[in-house]
């Protein structure tokens, strides 16, 4: 008789938790995907170029390559260049979010002497957002550049060594990409 009273207030118990359960209403947070937003209009690209129109990989991959042209032609010993860069991914934006985590732990230990341990995590969270000019805005937290998968670089001079030195040192350095994923060619004549 004790053992039927204590499966009944047991199943009742289980009962009163599953309608309870029904009642409170928990919002999914992705974790794979936490810290990630859409960027905003009003997102200034990573490399600086101010245009807002410029999103897709083939502006950004153009930009990179019009600032290199640019720069390796200011190399003493460079004359010509043609610059092909291609990234992995267009720029990542981080946005703020209030996340709330409860923990609960249970411990109960039956007569027998068999003990149960129940963890139970929630986690919850929100994007941040600030009103500009009558609209609401996500807060960044920052923008990551785009990662850059090679850059291919012909150029007259590049035939000399010092000066294909010189290119690869400032193609490393200007846009961080390792010497492994960087190829300097001379131009025809």
């Amino acid at each position: 008789m004790q053992t039927f009273r204590l499966l009944l207030l047991l199943g009742l118990v289980g009962a009163a938790l599953m309608i309870m359960n029904s009642f409170i209403t928990v919002k999914d947070v992705d974790p794979i995907n936490e810290g990630r937003g859409s960027p905003p209009d009003q997102a200034e690209a990573a490399f600086g170029s101010g245009s807002k129109e410029q999103t897709g990989f083939r502006e950004y991959e153009e930009a990179y390559q019009s600032q290199l042209r640019d720069i390796l032609t200011k190399i003493v010993g460079v004359g010509e260049v043609e610059v092909l860069v291609t990234i992995d991914s267009s720029e990542e934006i981080q946005v703020e979010r209030n996340t709330n985590e409860t923990q609960q732990v249970t411990n109960e230990k039956d007569q027998h002497g068999a003990t149960r341990h129940i963890t139970n995590v929630s986690r919850n969270g929100e994007v941040v957002l600030y009103e500009v000019s009558g609209g609401k805005q996500p807060l960044i937290v920052k923008t990551i550049k785009p990662k850059i998968r090679g850059v291919l670089v012909v150029a007259k001079g590049a035939e000399n060594l010092t000066v294909k030195k010189m290119i690869v040192e400032a193609v490393e350095r200007g846009l961080d990409v390792p010497a492994h994923r960087i190829s300097i060619l001379p131009r025809k004549q």
